[in-house]
């Protein structure tokens, strides 16, 4: 069993947990994953790892309540424990040798982000930070960037925090202010990972996405995690989660992501329900 050690509410919707996962922590890196449950007759989620801190065996998870498992995961507390906490999964992002990286995050893509960030950070790298989110209720992890960045721009929709606008605007600002990149590094939705990397593409400016698919085993058995990338048919638990921005195919990810979106709201709506009653 893992217990969760700490408990910290990001946002309406964001929760960050620090699970006590000593083997995990002693390999994680960044970029990689784990997959979880929350009971022994819970699905299997994956989730990316936040933060690792091998001396006190810990491992940080920062998940959105956006379904049935992140809905009973979010409705637990300190000292309550997970059924299963697998991994490290899937292959750690390559930062050695880059000198200097625009790291963006969209929303809650930003807490993958940020381990990232903190690695080139600690390689010595330049790192510039772009964050984006709806509005200023939603922003998270702000001073965790702003430690290991050495310039950091916060961006949303709204304008009530930072600047008004998309990650791609301010990108695109500072690529034609001078600024010269070895790598952008892009996480968040698909949507906006699709037009960072568009945008990039026209500066001939190499990109690497983190994906996220349906996933089910982490192991490559199952399909679930399939994607087009550069023609070819690739795994994201195993040959990713990480690739080459420029050669995915969002579109056919965008597409498929949404297969099982009515199935999961309905059982989102059975587990709040659930939830509910047990409260009362």
């Amino acid at each position: 069993m893992y217990e969760i050690k700490r408990k910290k509410v990001l946002n309406p919707t964001v929760t960050l947990m620090e699970i006590q996962a000593p083997l995990v922590a002693a390999k994680a890196q960044p970029g990689q994953f784990i997959i979880l449950r929350v009971d022994e007759n819970g699905e299997r989620i994956p989730l990316t790892i936040a933060d690792f801190d091998p001396a006190a065996g810990t491992v940080t998870i920062i998940f959105q309540i956006v379904g049935a498992t992140t809905a009973k995961l979010g409705a637990l507390n300190e000292g309550q424990c997970l059924h299963d906490f697998v991994g490290p999964l899937g292959t750690p992002s390559h930062l050695e040798g880059l000198k200097k990286v625009a790291v963006i995050g969209g929303g809650v893509g930003s807490a993958i982000a940020y381990p990232v960030a903190k690695k080139l950070h600690q390689l010595g790298a330049e790192v510039h930070t772009i964050v984006g989110f709806r509005n200023r209720d939603l922003v998270i992890l702000e001073d965790e960037f702003r430690a290991v960045s050495d310039k950091l721009i916060i961006m949303s929709d709204d304008g009530s925090y930072g600047q008004k606008g998309l990650v791609t605007n301010a990108l695109e600002d500072l690529i034609k202010a001078g600024e010269q990149y070895d790598e952008v590094i892009a996480i968040g939705p698909l949507i906006m990972m699709k037009f960072v990397c568009k945008l990039t593409e026209s500066y001939g400016i190499k990109t690497v996405v983190s994906m996220n698919p349906i996933m089910i085993d982490g192991t490559g058995m199952c399909g679930g995690c399939r994607l087009t990338v550069g023609g070819e048919t690739k795994f994201a638990c195993v040959d990713g989660p990480d690739f080459d921005g420029h050669l995915v195919d969002f579109d056919e990810a965008m597409e498929r992501g949404a297969m099982y979106r009515d199935f999961e709201r309905h059982q989102y709506e059975e587990t709040c329900n659930l939830l509910s009653k047990e409260v009362e």
